[in-house]
């Protein structure tokens, strides 16, 4: 049996959004009424299997007893421990649904993302992977329904992506991809390469919540918005309007670059969904600061300099550095099959943060 936290604390907060479902003005805040339900059906859920598991205790309470009756017929003694172990098995796997229930709940979880990635060392090669990087999470978004986005992109002369961003819209997009940011390292050799070397060379990518405008207010005056010409590669698509923009969010520093659309003012709108994404990282990076040791518990995230996997061509391999965990099926992988790769990388950052519950609380 499983070390469970103090159930008291989630009856409590049942209670106070209980209360509040039932106010008159309950909806008046859609958002907000939203969020509260989502909490509300979540720890439902999460006391109705820790009423189960009650039940599960009592019951197995019952065929301790039963053996300890020194006149019950030994078949029925026997039976008694047959129950008692199929109910443990329940009841350990229902303890580890509880422990995960109990864990306090990301609020980006369900929002769409932005990733960006970005070319890193390795010159054509690096951009080369960046661009298969991009292709690879798009195939994966269109398995699952998911809808890409692409809000800004600039090519390198043999056809790679020096970098790209784009917004990922869909069900739990955070939850599934927040594990993507770091340095993604490659291992083949380059179609270039006429001695058959083997080239290392990386790209970085990024994970942000996309933010919404309640989420990072921008005064007007923080901003340094500057419009050129789009550079294009030529044909009949190129553009040839003044629609490229540059936002400078001059407290920070921050730089943000839109040019594909041919509208202004689209690559205006996508420009400041990008910066205030960068921004409630930022912000939530900091946060996360104050409390260290908790991040030293879980897996590595939202760290661009951080190494976190290789993709070695020649033998078929990746390697997620963070778990451990190598598999041999990169063509599927890169053709956007990440299910098994990304539901690893959940459950570990489960266990992980499953232990901390337990060291944490009574």
């Amino acid at each position: 049996m499983s070390k469970i936290p103090d159930i008291k604390p989630f009856e409590e907060r049942y209670k106070i959004l209980d209360a509040q479902l039932l106010t008159p003005d309950f909806f008046s805040d859609r958002r907000k009424a939203a969020q509260i339900s989502r909490e509300h059906q979540k720890l439902s859920v999460l006391l109705e299997k820790y009423r189960r598991r009650l039940k599960l205790l009592e019951r197995i309470q019952e065929n301790q007893a039963l053996l300890q009756d020194i006149t019950l017929d030994p078949e029925l003694k026997t039976l008694a421990m047959e129950e008692i172990n199929d109910t443990e098995q329940l009841l350990e796997s229902l303890e580890k649904e509880i422990l995960i229930d109990m864990l306090p709940p990301d609020e980006n979880n369900s929002r769409n993302t932005i990733i960006e990635i970005r070319a890193g060392t390795g010159g054509d090669e690096a951009s080369l992977f960046a661009a298969d990087l991009y292709r690879m999470y798009a195939m994966y978004a269109e398995r699952i329904g998911w809808k890409i986005e692409l809000m800004g992109s600039s090519v390198s002369e043999c056809g790679g992506l020096k970098e790209v961003s784009f917004l990922v819209s869909g069900e739990e997009v955070f939850k599934r991809l927040k594990f993507e940011s770091g340095v993604h390292r490659v291992q083949r050799v380059p179609t270039t390469e006429a001695n058959g070397r083997i080239h290392t060379s990386a790209a970085t990518v990024a994970v942000l919540p996309e933010a919404e405008e309640v989420d990072i207010q921008i005064a007007p005056e923080d901003l340094e918005i500057t419009v050129c010409r789009a550079s294009g590669p030529g044909g009949q698509g190129i553009n040839t309007t003044d629609s490229a923009v540059q936002i400078v969010h001059k407290p920070t520093g921050m730089m943000v670059t839109c040019a594909d659309e041919r509208s202004q003012q689209k690559n205006k709108v996508k420009a400041l969904k990008v910066l205030r994404s960068r921004l409630l990282q930022e912000k939530e990076e900091a946060e996360r600061q104050k409390y260290a040791e908790n991040r030293k518990n879980q897996i590595g995230s939202g760290d661009r300099s951080e190494r976190i996997r290789t993709y070695n061509f020649p033998q078929n391999r990746l390697t997620d550095h963070r778990i451990g965990l190598t598999l041999y099926s990169l063509p599927q992988i890169m053709d956007g099959d990440l299910d098994a790769l990304l539901d690893t990388l959940i459950e570990a950052d489960h266990r992980k943060r499953v232990e901390n519950l337990r060291a944490t609380r009574p």
